[in-house]
């Protein structure tokens, strides 16, 4: 056996798992940037190597590798440049009138609430636009296509119409120009490449040959349809793959046989690829895909159930979710630049144990500030003034400061400093009770307060976890938690009692487990291509014959670099309904019953129009049978199976496990208790330990909480079993920190609405630019809680909410949907259409509560196309007016006199606007059935009560921000007259 290297190269640190010739396991934790060594995936492979031989080898001289059997590394090279925008200097070659397709972008405006809204610098530096069209001939295309075009056949044997034929020589003529000016990496994107990729390819070749040593085609990059994030796919790749061969060629230069080792790099995708196929397209989530492959490979294996990934890190935490299979998201956005390409859903909270306590206006504030490695927080002894999740953490008896090593102070030489953190916590608590005095309110202890702000913070980790769980239509207490990262152990018994779930894994390398992950992955090629066909029993035989071939393309491209004991093939179709723009991957419901393969629609290797409904429906809570199934893509991702095998660790126990020590932590239901302390080192499999305990692991604190009792598993795993523990009668009196909690679940829902009506809606209005807002209101109407959609919108919501309560009062009925537009009736303009959805207590005849959608209709008649036509003289020119119209009644969609109104003011789109309008309701029933779980923990006394209290709140908050106002702009009163 040679050694085997997976290492995880973050902004930070570099982690690296080495097993060793002996079969010993080496662990080694260096800093990313050093300046005593040029690299230091290389210096630990160097050091760990010296370690175990006995050999010197010094330091600037390159290692034979010939004593390595594989390397395996993930990095955030490719991440990092795109957030600092130091990549290759690249041009974009497009086709001609459309030079700026990418810089206008999608209409996107992410962060609306910004007072300075900064637009992210283009990644390409030049623009070339080349003279070539090609035009699809479609039947109901109304142009002139009777020219003489050439004709010719795409990659899905549909028919394109050349309308102007590729300029060669212009375009050589233009890259020489840009030979001159230094740019050495293109990215070329023309439109309909994707299904039809001659010009970009004779572009390529002609690019090449002239010495550009990088050349990013869209159609190779990623062939799908929407030119724009195919655009700035193949921009983000051209911009990146040159400094990640860099990087991967200096790494490289520090060994000497290197070709006898197999050096493998991890994909966004949570695949290996051979270091010569490593790109930037594909390298973005590089470092934390390790980290999932990580949990999936051990933490499910040992469960075999769906396992959510719990990641804490000292500035954020990610979540994901496995359940056999890899969850990938098909477009994301990094640094401000969309990005269309396979990835792992992971999604990020600004929740650490570096984010910043506050206390508002009543209100317990964690994060998204944080305080970093420097100053850090106070307790690192480097001038840290904000109290942080750390600093509580250490003030409950949390974190020992006895078992970190001496590395803070301004000479990183001395222990953490408890007494600093004990002086901003009796500051804090100080602040908090006079704020509470002033309220009339009873006051709190200081353990009081700071357990508030760990429930906070705790309730913040909650949000993305519900978000990738009941966002998608799965039950989150039939998930284990998988728990890693340094801050996570700390965290987690509360997190999974907060979501109903009883099992809590901690892994055995929990602080290096991306690097890990690295050792157990498996290496992965895919393949994809555009459909462009109905899902029909007529174009069955050509999606299946295209998937037999793609599979056999993929198979043979994976064991021409190295031979595998399993090849394993899986086969999505990328599908939607017609008409709509919500395409999802899915893979084909297998089918036990061969005589169902005759079933039509059926392909031979699954049923994906099963799957694809059940999805569809679990995510958005309807179908649409009436509408045909569109293949967009065929995707065939082939896995070589090579990971390691983790095999047995520890020995089995013999006695009962001993407690390093005891140390007093504070427990919200207990109180202060003396607690054991057990160090993972000495532990021995099928070790018991109840709570409360502390288990310290080289890298992490995992705490054990009261009622919860923790198992060390055979292969040095630590599985704790969490109890719901003593029940905290909640009353409807108001609490601060059950205040800033319910802040919280409200706002969840609010943003899950915001999700499902987006991802549902086929305008690009709602779908690209976010003309929309989601919101709950209490049972008075009243705005209790909306996510950061448009502030016009949320403003007049509640008017809109409150019209609908005294105008149909005693006429609502469970089932019942409103809509409405018309200014009187809270409305702001006619193309902004509200769809409201009372919700009703089989126990009450009036409405518990509301949830509201508001979204902007491109068009719904009037005199002109849009909004607001400027020579209208009466408001029924402007569009169809709904002051409040039963839209659903009684659970039936009023379809044909919804028609009626809008046909009779002229809509232009009535398809957009009815499918639009199914998602609005999509959203408010999602925000239904979350709130309905609310109600179902907590009672809807205490539900309806914390709605109000937050009402309350909102008004202090306004009041106190005016003082801010007050105090720091100056005291000058300003007046104003209307002059008529």
């Amino acid at each position: 056996m040679k050694f085997q290297f997976a290492i995880d190269r973050g902004g930070t640190f570099t982690d690296i798992y080495a097993r060793c010739p002996s079969g010993k396991v080496s662990v080694m934790k260096l800093l990313s940037v050093d300046s005593s060594y040029l690299d230091a995936p290389r210096e630990g492979i160097r050091r760990i190597i010296q370690n175990e031989t006995s050999q010197v080898l010094p330091k600037d001289s390159p290692i034979d590798a010939s004593c390595i059997e594989w390397i395996r590394m993930g990095t955030t090279v490719a991440t990092n440049a795109l957030l600092e925008r130091n990549g290759e200097r690249i041009a974009l070659v497009i086709t001609k009138g459309f030079r700026d397709l990418l810089h206008i972008g999608n209409q996107a405006r992410p962060k609306i609430f910004d007072l300075a809204i900064s637009m992210p610098e283009n990644l390409y530096e030049e623009v070339i636009e080349i003279d070539e069209r090609i035009v699809v001939k479609r039947s109901d295309c109304k142009m002139n296509t009777s020219r003489n075009w050439r004709s010719d056949k795409t990659s899905t044997k549909e028919t394109v119409l050349v309308s102007r034929e590729l300029d060669l020589e212009q375009a050589k003529i233009d890259l020489l120009q840009l030979r001159e000016k230094g740019i050495q990496s293109l990215a070329v994107v023309l439109l309909h490449s994707y299904m039809y990729s001659e010009h970009e390819r004779k572009l390529g070749d002609l690019a090449l040959e002239l010495g550009f040593e990088h050349v990013s085609l869209s159609s190779d990059v990623m062939p799908m349809i929407r030119a724009v994030p195919r655009g700035f796919t193949a921009s983000a790749d051209a911009y990146l793959t040159p400094l990640i061969k860099k990087y991967v060629k200096g790494f490289a230069a520090g060994f000497v046989n290197l070709n006898s080792s197999s050096v493998l790099f991890m994909k966004s995708d949570g695949g290996l690829t051979p270091m010569a196929e490593f790109c930037g397209s594909r390298a973005i989530l590089s470092g934390p895909a390790g980290g999932v492959v990580g949990y999936a490979k051990t933490c499910y294996e040992e469960c075999k159930c769906p396992v959510i990934g719990f990641d804490m890190g000292g500035t954020s935490t990610d979540v994901s979710r496995y359940d056999g299979s890899f969850e990938h998201t098909y477009e994301s956005t990094i640094a401000g630049v969309q990005v269309q390409a396979p990835q792992l859903d992971i999604s990020t909270v600004a929740a650490g144990g570096g984010s910043k306590l506050f206390f508002r206006s009543g209100l317990f504030v964690v994060g998204p500030e944080s305080a970093g490695a420097s100053p850090g927080p106070i307790c690192y002894r480097k001038g840290g003034k904000t109290l942080t999740v750390t600093d509580a953490n250490l003030y409950l008896g949390r974190l020992l400061p006895q078992f970190f090593p001496k590395i803070f102070g301004p000479d990183d030489n001395q222990p953490l400093d408890k007494a600093l953190t004990i002086e901003a916590v009796n500051s804090m608590a100080k602040n908090v009770n006079v704020f509470l005095q002033q309220q009339g309110s009873p006051s709190m202890t200081t353990e009081e307060v700071v357990m508030g702000f760990i429930r906070v913070a705790n309730e913040a980790m909650c949000r993305p976890i519900r978000s990738i769980t009941q966002g998608k239509g799965h039950d989150t207490s039939t998930h284990v938690l998988a728990c890693f990262g340094g801050a996570g152990g700390q965290h987690a018994c509360a997190v999974a009692r907060s979501l109903g779930i009883s099992t809590v894994i901690v892994p055995r390398y929990a602080g290096i487990l991306s690097a890990f992950g690295l050792a157990l992955a498996d290496v992965v090629y895919e393949i994809q291509e555009p459909a462009g066909k109905e899902l029909s029993s007529g174009n069955i035989p050509y999606i299946d014959d295209r998937i037999d071939i793609l599979i056999t393309e993929s198979k043979n491209h994976l064991e021409s670099n190295q031979k595998y004991n399993e090849v394993c093939t899986e086969v999505y179709l990328h599908l939607r309904y017609e008409g709509t723009d919500c395409a999802l991957m899915c893979q084909p419901q297998k089918v036990g019953d061969k005589k169902s393969l005759t079933k039509q629609n059926m392909s031979k290797h699954g049923d994906f129009v099963a799957s694809f409904v059940d999805r569809y429906e679990r995510e958005f809570g309807f179908t649409l049978p009436e509408r045909n199934i569109i293949v967009d893509d065929i995707r065939i991702r082939a896995v070589g199976k090579s990971g390691i095998e983790t095999g047995k660790i520890l020995e089995e126990s013999k006695e009962e496990p001993r407690p390093s020590c005891e140390e007093s932590v504070y427990f919200e239901s207990v109180g202060w208790v003396n607690t054991r302390v057990f160090v993972m080192n000495e532990l021995h499999g099928k070790d018991k330990i109840e709570g409360p305990a502390i288990i310290m692991d080289q890298l992490s604190t995992i705490l054990v909480e009261p009622n919860c009792t923790a198992e060390i598993t055979i292969k040095g795993d630590i599985n704790i079993i969490v109890t719901g523990g003593q029940e905290i009668k909640i009353s409807t009196e108001m609490d601060s920190i059950q205040l800033s909690i319910f802040s919280h679940r409200f706002m969840s829902i609010a943003e899950q609405m915001g999700r499902i009506l987006q991802r549902t809606a086929i305008s690009t209005n709602i779908k690209e630019r976010l003309d929309f807002s989601c919101a709950v209101f209490g049972p008075d109407g009243g705005l209790v809680s909306n996510a950061p959609h448009i502030p016009v919108h949320l403003g007049a919501m509640q008017e809109a909410v409150q019209y609908q309560l005294s105008a149909l009062k005693g006429e609502l009925k469970s089932g019942d949907v409103i809509l409405t537009n018309h200014p009187c009736a809270g409305g702001s303009h006619l193309p902004d259409l509200t769809v409201i959805t009372p919700v009703f207590n089989p126990e009450s005849h009036n409405p518990i509560f509301f949830l509201a959608s508001r979204g902007h209709h491109a068009d719904i008649g009037g005199l002109t196309p849009g909004s607001m036509p400027p020579h209208s003289k009466l408001l029924s020119e402007e569009g169809a007016e709904f002051k409040s119209f039963k839209l659903v009644s009684e659970g039936k969609f009023r379809e044909e006199e919804l028609v009626a109104v809008l046909n009779g003011a002229g809509t232009r789109n009535l398809h957009d606007n009815l499918a639009d309008l199914h998602a609005q309701i999509a959203a408010n029933q999602k925000g239904i059935t979350l709130i309905l779980e609310l109600v179902s923990v907590y009672g809807l006394d205490v539900v309806q009560a914390y709605m109000g209290h937050i009402q309350s709140n909102a008004e202090l908050s306004v009041r106190a921000m005016l003082k801010y106002f007050v105090h720091h702009l100056g005291k000058h009163v300003l007046r104003a007259s209307d002059l008529s």
